[in-house]
């Protein structure tokens, strides 16, 4: 665990802010834009086959997405991230802190690698499903929202608990 002793500096507080608050705002864009291809989907007449991919892909993405990659693994460490930040500001970091705490740079080659090759595969995601029709598209996008949804909701609650314990949960891991 981090622990941060060092009072934080004005820098810091808004690395802090600016660092989770970029990854926040860029999620619930997201979940809004997405929630509503989503919401259309029920427009169209669904049958047993659309229900159940329905309630298999959203079940499939809020443990994938939302527990296994947001909870266990990015929101403890995005944190983990921005905490290091408050402690440790410079002009650089905060410029740029939400991608800062995402892992793009100043992590291990490891972490960093894993950050681009799952923002490339995100992306390929998204075009691939800008081509399915709906209501398969809406569908899918259904997960997806649930599982940004929790994501967006565990930031938020290991942001609060790091800010009241003074204490990140995991590592930042630091280059």
């Amino acid at each position: 665990m981090i622990e941060s002793r060092r009072p934080a500096s004005l820098l810091g507080t808004l690395a802090w802010l600016w660092g989770l608050g970029g990854i926040v705002a860029l999620l619930v864009t997201s979940s809004v834009r997405l929630a509503g291809i989503g919401w259309d989907s029920f427009n169209y007449d669904f049958n047993f086959w659309h229900w159940l991919l329905l309630v298999l892909h959203t079940l499939f993405m809020a443990h994938a997405e939302g527990y296994r990659g947001f909870q266990t693994s990015f929101s403890p460490r995005a944190v983990a991230r921005a905490w290091h930040l408050r402690a440790h500001p410079t002009w650089f970091t905060t410029l740029l802190a939400p991608l800062f705490c995402m892992g793009y740079f100043g992590t291990t080659r490891r972490r960093m690698i894993s950050a681009y090759a799952l923002t490339v595969g995100i992306v390929l995601l998204i075009v691939a499903f800008q081509y399915l029709a709906q209501p398969w598209r809406g569908i899918l996008d259904v997960g997806v929202v649930v599982g940004l949804t929790w994501g967006t909701a565990s930031i938020l609650v290991f942001a609060l608990r790091t800010w009241t314990t003074g204490r990140a949960t995991t590592s930042p891991e630091l280059d």
